[in-house]
């Protein structure tokens, strides 16, 4: 009689807490057209734990999936072996629907709720920029695997780049238009998440930040977003250079503040690769011509996986060479706010930074104007 009453009890505590995870429950249903895998990955944080799931989607390109959350929780889904993604945001109890084509994964609506469909309304007034900007980023990525190099198709690429990058200016002005008219809502804090978090565009992050209004720059992604502000403006255009104090391939120590009174080109590269090689060559020729009282280099190895490194260009490297230990963990990385390589940033003699991301065969030009610029 007692294991009666005990597997009775048993049977109810698991109702009680299946009805629990149900009240939690969240559907997501798909409908996806050019699907050529079946199979569509998930991923979510649960806590701070990456969670990665596996749907089948059936002919059509149909497919539901079943979750259980506490909060609001940020699904990416992956179509195509992860050639293209959407992302869904869901709360507790929603019912959330997706379609579109895999193909135009820009342009996929998600509607469930009033982040998704803000968010899908986003797309829709930006229907016809973001179909040209998928075909052309399409094309390029083409023509990059058929390892078309003639002249003409560079031409094109770098017309099809000029375009791209017109594209994105015009969504970015819609999308600070989109922040203005609603300050109080998630959906302004993921479109500047999308289009103004970025290093090289501090100040229209901390622009855009300045229209959010109320409780919702108190969220966790408020508080994060205001936070990389402020960290990407200690270092950009027009601040003081951060403190670094490093130890270059010789074992000697140099600080930041020995190079006042000097231009300083400080040059963040790679030990492998074909772009810090090009980099490397790129600078050697600059440095060649450059007065040597007035202008430094330096050159900060950060991805070294074997310390310390043999990279047969340090022996020729006519400047001061540095292997950070520490690769992208290291101080000089996270002061500088250095996100990938090749990555050249110049510092005038008073100690401010003057450029960043300055492309290798650009540097002896912004040499030139900065010098003009400090008369």
């Amino acid at each position: 009689m007692k294991f009666v009453k005990l597997s009775i009890l048993i049977i109810i505590c698991a109702l009680l807490f299946s009805c629990k995870n149900n009240e939690n429950g969240v559907a997501l249903k798909g409908d996806i057209s050019s699907l050529e895998n079946p199979q569509v990955l998930v991923s979510y944080f649960a806590g701070d734990t990456l969670a990665i799931d596996t749907i089948m989607s059936d002919k059509r390109g149909r497919f539901t999936y079943k979750n259980t959350i506490d909060t609001l929780t940020v699904f990416s889904l992956y179509f195509n072996n992860q050639s293209s993604s959407v992302m869904v945001f869901a709360h507790p109890k929603d019912n959330i629907s997706i379609k579109g084509d895999a193909q135009l994964s820009d342009l996929i609506k998600v509607n469930g709720n009033e982040i998704n469909n803000d968010l899908t309304l986003f797309k829709e007034s930006n229907k016809e920029l973001l179909q040209q900007r998928t075909l052309l980023l399409r094309n390029l990525k083409e023509e990059k695997e058929s390892n078309s190099a003639s002249n003409n198709r560079i031409l094109a690429n770098a017309d099809e780049i000029a375009k791209i990058n017109s594209f994105n200016q015009e969504l970015t002005l819609n999308a600070e238009e989109q922040v203005k008219k609603n300050p109080t809502k998630i959906s302004s804090l993921i479109l500047i998440n999308e289009f103004f978090a970025n290093s090289e565009n501090p100040k229209g992050l901390s622009r855009v930040l300045e229209y959010m209004q109320g409780d919702i720059l108190k969220s966790k992604m408020g508080l994060n977003l205001k936070a990389y502000s402020e960290k990407i403006n200690r270092s950009a255009e027009g601040s003081s250079m951060p403190y670094f104090r490093l130890v270059d391939k010789s074992g000697d120590t140099i600080q930041s503040y020995d190079y006042r009174g000097k231009y300083l080109l400080l040059s963040f590269i790679s030990t492998t690769g074909i772009d810090s090689r090009e980099t490397i060559q790129s600078l050697k020729q600059t440095y060649r011509d450059v007065n040597k009282d007035s202008v430094e280099f330096i050159s900060v190895y950060i991805d070294s996986d074997i310390y310390p490194i043999s990279y047969i260009e340090n022996d020729s490297i006519p400047w001061t060479v540095v292997p950070e230990k520490k690769s992208w963990a290291s101080d000089i990385v996270e002061a500088y706010n250095i996100e990938f390589i090749p990555n050249n940033i110049l510092i005038s003699p008073a100690g401010i930074i003057s450029d960043r991301n300055v492309p290798a065969i650009a540097v002896e030009n912004a040499l030139k104007n900065s010098v003009k610029n400090n008369r």
